[in-house]
This record gives C-alpha cells, structure tokens and sequence, in this order.
C-alpha cells in the first residue's frame, strides 16, 4: 500500500478542525477515523495490478546521435478503472526524454506511452521495471508494483562519412566501366569475341565459335569483380585511445574512428559486388559476419559492430592472425585497422604480417591523433618545446613504420579521425583502377 500526498493534507486540515474546534481526544479520534475510512475505501476500490498487461517491441533500432521513440502498451482487462502514474525506467546513457506518464485507463481499453530516448554510444540499452502507482477514486491511497517489461534499444554506429558513399560509388563505377574497356584480354572473366588480328595468343582462339563464323574469333577476358574483402578491428586497448575531440566521430576513440571508415568501405564493396568478412578480434572474437555482400551489407555490419567496445588487454595478433588465416581460405584483401605505434609494430605486427601477407594481400589502417600534429607546431613555450620534440620523435617513427611495411609490400592507410574513412576509400578505389582488388 502507499499513501499520497492528498492523505498528508487531509491530516494536516483535519488536525487543525481538532486544534480550534474539537481539542480532545475524541476529536483525534474522530479524525483518525475518518483517515482510516478514506484510506479503506481507496484501497477496497482501487484497480488491480494483475489487471494490468504491458507490452513494448522486442527491438528498436536508432542511429547514434538520433532520437526514437519507444512505445510502451498498456491493456486494462480489469473490471474498474486504472488510475495513477506510470514510471518508465532507462539507464541514463539512454537519454530518456518524459519518463512518467499519467494513467487513466478504462476497463477492457489499451493507451500506449512513449518514450523519446538519444542514446550516448553504440550498442544495447534494457530498461528498468516499469513502476505503476494505482490510486483510489478518493486519491488518499493505493498500489504500487513493479513490472518486468522486456525490450532492447540498440544504438547503430552513427556512420558520419556517408555523405562520401554517393560520391565514391560513382567513382566506383566510372572506374570499373573503364577498366572493362582497357583491359580486356586479361583476367579471368569471360568478355565477348573479336576478330582474330596479328599478334594476338593463338590459345585465346575459340574453335567452336570460329566453326560458326566466317572468321577466326578470340576470345577477350576482363578482371574477375566479385572479389573478397576481410575487415579485421584490433578492439585491444590501444582501440581505446582517444583521438580528436571528443564527440566528432562517436565519442572520439581509435576504435569509433575505424568502424566509421569499415562502414564506408563495406558500402563500396556491396557496390563493386565484392563479399565482405568482418572480423573484431583483441584475444578472442568480439564480432563476425561472414561471406555477406549486397545491399544488406551495411546493415549487418551496423549490427555487428554496435556492441563492439575495446577490451584492456593487449591484442593476440598471432591469434588474430589464425583466426583470419582460418576463416578465410581464398586470397582475399585483408583490411587491418590497428595502430602504428613504434613499439607495437615491432612487437605485435612484424613477426606475424609475413604469414598474412604470404597468403593474402595486406593493407594496414591507422588513425593518426590531430595533437600529436599540433604539437609538433607549437613552441611558444619551454614547455611546448618538449612536446614538439616528442610529438616529432612520433611522427618520424610512424614513418619509418610506414616505410618499413612499404617495403614488405604491404600497404598502408594513415590518416586524421576526419581524413581517415576518404583516405581508406580512395585506396580501395585505386585497387579497383589498378586492378589488384
């Protein structure tokens, strides 16, 4: 049972009748009686909790940074009226707009409530009981319980750099549009037939077809589209790393920064019809898809990429290594999004890159943080001297890094948080031109 604050009034204005007009115990009495008869008609009157069906959708999906509303229904199968306040209970990082609702609800009707929630980062919310306060028609008492609703929020990557997905699959297209033209003869999908002419591989010739014609024809090839992409993200603690300030990508970390690029990557590759693996890896896998192309490409790493957070751990990369190793057996383009620090390059990438590279080709993708580059400029002071010293020493190291993986033949993308998904596009776009991807 609760009491509200209506009962409290009453009291305090019956007290006073007894304080002026009846100073006695039986004015207490008389007065106590009449709370106690309130409270009793409330309580014999009021509606019943297990009167009372709530129900919400399983699943509501959002973009991080965007609002949605969650609907939440209640069905009154009692026979007296429900009347009172609702609670509807979220974590804060959900954000969630007016949380309590008036209720008023006849017998045998249903009225839904909403919720506008913005949540803060990517992944799951699951809401707290749904508290419901049931008043008398008298409004001095009542019912209060609780109720396990179950449903799920689940904040989408916010995937800043899909204004550049229009803009890149039209390159994209121009691109392959020209490569069908240039280079026929080559590759390993067949084009159309041409005459015969000096010069040309007498192996390319088709008997058949020429059995058919009144001249000799060849055949004309064109390089093989539907390649396969693996995307694999270091979610070990160097994925934690803040860079920029925070609230431009996501909340601003290394590991915000590349699933927006991954995005914009997977969108061109479901365009150039390339099948694409997803792969988070820090000790063990954090998320996969598999073998996933077409127009639901996006999607399905949006979902497989909401929940990913970064582990404190240092990354297994032989592991990680395995694990790409095992899962895909055709030579593939493997994308690795991971840091270039000195120490852990020469720890964690050189000893285990060769056995990747031996059987896949090999692009690294690391974001650079904009201070370290500021810093390296400013020297205003005695103390910024010291930090442009330090912020030259990381600079000149990455860029050994960079050259060193060069030379192994295995390229690399190394870019500001803003700069980082346009770069990595544009190398996957110059693959495509070149023909190696």
């Amino acid at each position: 049972m609760v009491v509200t604050g209506r009962l409290a009034a009453a009291a305090a204005a019956l007290a006073l009748l007894v304080v002026f007009v009846l100073p006695s115990w039986l004015g207490v009495l008389l007065v106590t009686g009449v709370l106690a008869v309130g409270v009793l008609i409330d309580m014999g009157a009021v509606s019943h909790a297990r009167d009372l069906t709530l129900s919400r959708q399983p699943l509501t999906i959002v973009r991080l940074g965007r609002s949605t509303a969650v609907e939440l229904t209640v069905l009154n199968t009692g026979t007296r009226n429900a009347r009172g306040t609702l609670w509807d209970d979220w974590p804060d990082s959900a954000r969630a707009g007016t949380r309590t609702h008036r209720l008023d609800l006849a017998p045998n009707t249903r009225t839904r409530f909403q919720t506008t929630l913005t949540p803060t980062y990517r992944g799951d919310r699951v809401p707290g009981p749904v508290t419901v306060r049931l008043i008398g028609p008298l409004g001095f008492a009542g019912r209060q319980t609780r109720h396990l609703v179950p449903a799920r929020v689940r904040a989408l990557p916010a995937f800043g750099s899909e204004r550049l997905l229009q803009s890149k699959v039209k390159r994209l297209q121009h691109i392959e549009g020209r490569s069908v033209a240039n280079l026929r003869g080559q590759g390993t999908e067949f084009d159309s037939f041409r005459e015969y002419v000096a010069g040309d591989d007498v192996r390319a010739i088709d008997w058949r077809a020429t059995a058919r014609a009144t001249d000799v024809l060849v055949r004309t090839w064109r390089p093989e589209r539907n390649r396969h992409m693996t995307m694999v993200l270091d979610t070990g603690r160097i994925s934690a790393g803040r860079v920029g300030s925070p609230g431009e990508i996501d909340d601003g970390t290394r590991l915000d920064v590349s699933i927006d690029a991954a995005l914009l990557l997977g969108g061109l590759a479901a365009a150039a019809g390339d099948s694409v693996d997803l792969l988070a890896f820090d000790r063990e896998v954090r998320a996969e898809v598999r073998g996933v192309g077409g127009k639901g490409l996006q999607l399905k790493l949006m979902h497989a990429m909401a929940a990913i957070t970064p582990a404190l751990v240092d990354t297994d990369s032989a592991g990680l290594v395995r694990a790409v190793i095992q899962r895909t057996r055709r030579r593939s383009l493997v994308v690795w999004f991971t840091t270039l620090d000195g120490a852990a390059v020469q720890e964690n990438l050189l000893p285990v890159l060769p056995v990747l590279a031996q059987r896949h080709r090999v692009l690294i993708v690391s974001v650079t943080d904009p201070e370290v580059a500021a810093s390296a400029t400013r020297r205003e002071t005695l103390a910024d001297l010291y930090s442009a010293a330090t912020a030259e020493t990381i600079i000149a190291e990455r860029a050994l890094v960079q050259e060193s993986l060069r030379r192994r033949g295995i390229a690399v993308v190394v870019a500001a948080p803003d700069r980082l998904a346009d770069a990595l596009a544009d190398e996957y776009l110059e693959l495509k031109r070149s023909g190696t991807m």
